[in-house]
């Protein structure tokens, strides 16, 4: 008996993308989870946590572009965190 399995579907979809480019959008889905708690620093921490993805993930799977977006917002992120309030 011949079940459905949606996996070749769904590998077809993800294989159109790059690994920046789903960092980028979870870091997007997060920051907008975060912005209804109203911290600076839990937004601080998320783009922190982010930057450090977005450097450390190889060459070879996400282009030059999400580096430079991952040192950005490690540069801008914890100033962010300093600035907040408790």
């Amino acid at each position: 008996m011949i079940e459905f399995v949606p996996l070749p579907l769904i590998d077809d979809f993800l294989l159109q993308y790059n690994i920046g480019q789903v960092l980028l959008f979870l870091f997007v889905l997060s920051v907008l989870a975060a912005i209804p708690l109203g911290s600076r620093k839990v937004l601080s921490l998320n783009a922190i946590t982010f930057g450090l993805l977005f450097v450390v993930t190889p060459a070879s799977m996400a282009p030059l572009p999400f580096k430079f977006l991952g040192i950005a917002l490690l540069v801008v992120a914890p100033v962010l965190f300093v600035t907040a309030r408790v």
